[in-house]
């Protein structure tokens, strides 16, 4: 059986809200659903019956997105009922990891035409209530926020392993020296960096906004904040001596993202030309404390597969989960040109919803090749409880 080349003819996504903000209102299915329409309506030629399945990543799914969300975001969209959709789960990487199995499906015949994407709605995450453990039970519940992070955790647990994430990124800053100043720095640098890439226009081929939503523009995005602003903020995490603060953290979001892979048939079906081709992909674990360092085995581990070094690529788009996360990670890459990572800013400054973040980036270095007309470009994610996932497209 041979292995067919996996193209990514479109990507598009939701503007990024924040938590409470202008898209707090949509339902996640409904985010879903929106980014699935568009991305079928930039394609008159392809007859959407011809979607062989649609994946979606999503992180939390205990509200709205429940019972399966990427086949609610098809039957939502008006896609005919005969095309199927499966939700998948790796966290913070969710939406990249549907990404990889639409293409793996691709790759192997088992579909000529995909979706593949990711959706979250932080805002909307619901509190739930765990069962008794005996029936009429006198004394009060406890409800656990879905919104983020360590919930209902298994006592079996090390402790060492279920510390928050932002004490993960502390430890991050402990093992590389990176000091508060740097990563207000890195934080800033995001935020104009995104700033600029709106004000040139580079997000308008990519960015559908949700109709009756005034959202044109990723909400989080701070063009007027400085360095000084940013060191008013107080330690999140650590009281005394900490270094990780809201301003260099990724923000809580909404959002959605979605990309459509096709073989060669399935290209000439959609009559356009692809943005740009899948390689590889690689995922590794690490411990899970140290989760932020998760993607440094699986871009280098990435790269080797495709036979590409750090000097081959273009663009790098490194999910900004902190900063102290993303600073650690470069330390481990010395060969890598810092030049090339996140040039339209990063989730610090555009945001992270958890489940859409994935797909997010993909899509991102799919239009930055395209936009440059050739390349090899990256795509990776820190995911909570320690793992690391990379994909190497090229054009």
């Amino acid at each position: 059986m041979s292995i067919r080349d996996v193209y990514i003819v479109d990507a598009v996504r939701t503007p990024i809200g924040k938590f409470g903000g202008a898209l707090a209102a949509v339902r996640p299915d409904d985010l879903a659903a929106h980014v699935v329409k568009a991305l079928v309506d930039r394609s008159p030629a392809l007859d959407p019956a011809r979607v062989d399945d649609v994946y979606f990543g999503d992180a939390n799914g205990a509200g709205e997105d429940n019972r399966d969300v990427a086949r609610m975001a098809v039957l939502l969209a008006g896609l005919p009922v005969t095309v199927p959709g499966v939700t998948v789960n790796r966290l913070c990487g969710s939406g990249m990891e549907a990404v990889i199995q639409a293409a793996r499906a691709v790759a192997l015949g088992d579909a000529s035409v995909a979706i593949a994407g990711g959706v979250e709605s932080m805002s909307r995450a619901p509190w739930v209530l765990q069962k008794p453990e005996r029936a009429f039970p006198a004394g009060h519940q406890q409800l656990h926020s879905t919104t983020l992070g360590w919930r209902m955790t298994n006592p079996r647990m090390p402790a060492e392993w279920t510390v928050a994430l932002g004490e993960g990124a502390e430890l991050v800053a402990d093992k590389h020296g990176l000091t508060r100043d740097r990563q207000d720095a890195f934080a800033l640098a995001s935020h104009q960096k995104a700033a600029e890439a709106w004000a040139k226009g580079l997000y308008d081929g990519e960015v559908v906004p949700y109709g009756g939503v005034d959202l044109a523009r990723d909400e989080c995005i701070r063009d007027s904040t400085s360095i000084e602003a940013l060191a008013k903020l107080k330690p999140s995490f650590r009281p005394e001596g900490g270094t990780v603060t809201a301003g260099n953290s990724s923000p809580l979001n909404d959002g959605a993202a979605a990309l459509l892979l096709v073989d060669e048939e399935g290209l000439r079906a959609t009559g356009r030309e692809p943005l740009a081709r899948i390689v590889t992909s690689a995922v590794t674990g690490i411990e899970p404390q140290l989760f932020g360092l998760g993607p440094v085995a699986a871009v280098r581990r990435a790269l080797e597969k495709a036979g590409r070094s750090f000097a081959d690529l273009t663009t790098f788009e490194l999910n900004e989960a902190f900063a102290a996360q993303a600073l650690g990670c470069l330390a481990e890459w010395p060969e890598l040109d810092p030049e090339i990572v996140n040039p339209r800013g990063g989730a610090l400054a555009i945001g992270h919803p958890l489940g859409a973040s994935g797909a997010r980036i993909a899509g991102s270095v799919a239009h930055q090749l395209a936009a440059a007309g050739s390349g090899t470009g990256l795509a990776a994610l820190c995911i909570g409880v320690g793992q690391g996932l990379a994909l190497v497209l090229e054009r």
